[in-house]
């Protein structure tokens, strides 16, 4: 009986031991021991960084059983330290990352280069690779090896003389300065060039490139064209000074940024209209019949709801054509950007042949030699037509108005605007008499 207990105790106490090996087999197998940094493995001892597509990178996997900030570096026969990751946060679990030979930023000395190397290739020799945990309470575990960079490109995707053609541009598509250009000379082909104008908030505003002769990414000039966005009723970024930059990234990996300053003013879309007055007409005429050799006048008034001036030209309101004029005739000719008001009617031979300043001097603000509509501003526009014949093939005429941005467009919601049929009193054959000529109110010549 005794002994049959002896064996009882002795079969549980062994059954209890392998339980609690079990379980500690068990929770090393599924936690392992309580180093923090474990393996940690570079699988090749040599790479060639060259975009080849043979051996260009290694695989870097590690494991760190709790929360730490994990730093992966390279050290030269130097000393000198060449950082891939530094102190970054990682939670407890596996990594793995390929590594080209890029690392951050670096130059070489006495080397001269335009701009900020953000990325760059390991030159050709041994490195000592380390890897370092740390820690929440400061414990620090390390691992190290060899790896041999060897045939990596030694030539950077340097850019040089990156210029803009003005440093203040105005992009509200009035003519004057609603573009700016970029250009610089690419040192080498590249996998992407970039140029952007960085926000306040890191939002990158992209400037397009004008692809000429140069392909894209291709070494050699290139040239890029910034209008702010306005093109494509965008509003611009608000006014202000702003970096632009240039970044290229070659095949390897490399990459580098050159940077310049711009300054926006009065940038946005422009935003007009002939208002319509709660009452009465949108546009007033004072006559509805005019004889043979009369004037007919018309008063309107113009609207700038928008957030950016807008542009105008002459000839000034007040000015009477002769029908048989046009805005060439007073040598007022079509200018880009500019708003005009206009009056046209069926069967014209010239768009909108009759146009005035949608404003006088006092209405509006001298900006630079131009003058300009300020937003929220509003301006009485007159003008007149002295009737030498009859307008077109009708008579009665449906007659209108129209807001002109010459060169960009005409909004719907500004063109035939108010139309009224005016009739031209003619006398018969017999007793039409030529209308007295008088002198062209020609655009005075510019100092």
């Amino acid at each position: 009986m005794t002994k049959r207990m002896q064996t009882s105790w002795l079969v549980a106490a062994v059954a209890a031991v392998v339980v609690v090996v079990a379980l500690a087999l068990g929770w090393r197998l599924l936690n392992g021991d309580s180093s923090l940094l474990r393996n940690v493995v570079v699988n090749k001892e040599t790479i060639t960084p060259n975009a080849d597509g043979s051996d260009d990178a290694t695989l870097i996997s590690y494991e760190i059983s709790r929360n730490a900030t994990v730093s992966i570096f390279f050290e030269n026969a130097a000393g000198e330290r060449f950082y891939f990751r530094q102190e970054k946060p990682r939670g407890a679990g596996a990594y793995s990352v390929l590594f080209s030979g890029v690392v951050d930023g670096y130059v070489l000395p006495d080397e001269q280069v335009e701009g900020e190397v953000l990325a760059r290739l390991l030159r050709d020799g041994k490195y000592t690779w380390w890897l370092t945990a740390v820690d929440e309470s400061g414990l620090v575990e390390t691992a190290q090896g060899q790896l041999t960079i060897a045939d990596a490109d030694p030539d950077l995707p340097e850019m040089r003389n990156f210029t803009l053609s003005k440093q203040l541009f105005t992009p509200n598509r009035d003519g004057i300065d609603d573009r700016v250009q970029a250009q610089l000379f690419l040192a080498k082909d590249v996998a992407d060039l970039q140029v952007y104008l960085l926000t306040p908030e890191g939002l990158e505003m992209r400037v397009p490139e004008l692809e000429r002769d140069v392909p894209a990414n291709g070494a050699g000039r290139h040239y890029f064209d910034y209008e702010g966005g306005v093109d494509n009723g965008e509003t611009p970024p608000p006014d202000g000074t702003y970096p632009i930059f240039a970044v290229a990234q070659d095949l390897e990996g490399q990459r580098m940024r050159v940077q310049s300053e711009l300054t926006i003013q009065f940038g946005g879309v422009p935003r007009a209209d002939i208002f319509a007055p709660p009452n009465g007409e949108t546009v007033a005429w004072d006559l509805t019949a005019v004889a043979l050799c009369d004037t007919i006048h018309f008063t309107l008034t113009i609207s700038n709801y928008g957030n950016t001036p807008i542009r105008t030209t002459g000839p000034e309101p007040g000015t009477v054509y002769d029908s048989d004029w046009n805005y060439n005739t007073l040598g007022w000719h079509t200018e880009s950007g500019a708003w005009r008001v206009a009056i046209g009617y069926e069967n014209e031979l010239t768009n909108y042949p009759y146009r005035w300043a949608i404003g006088n001097t006092e209405d509006l603000q001298e900006i630079d030699g131009y003058y300009y509509l300020m937003p929220g501003d509003r301006a009485v526009v007159t003008g007149g037509i002295r009737v030498v014949d009859v307008f077109g093939d009708r008579n009665p005429q449906p007659i209108w108005a129209g807001l002109i941005h010459e060169d960009v467009e005409i909004a719907q919601f500004n063109t035939h605007v108010d139309p009224n049929a005016i009739l031209v009193d003619i006398p018969d054959a017999a007793n039409r008499q030529p209308c007295p000529s008088r002198d062209i109110p020609q655009k005075p010549e510019t100092p």
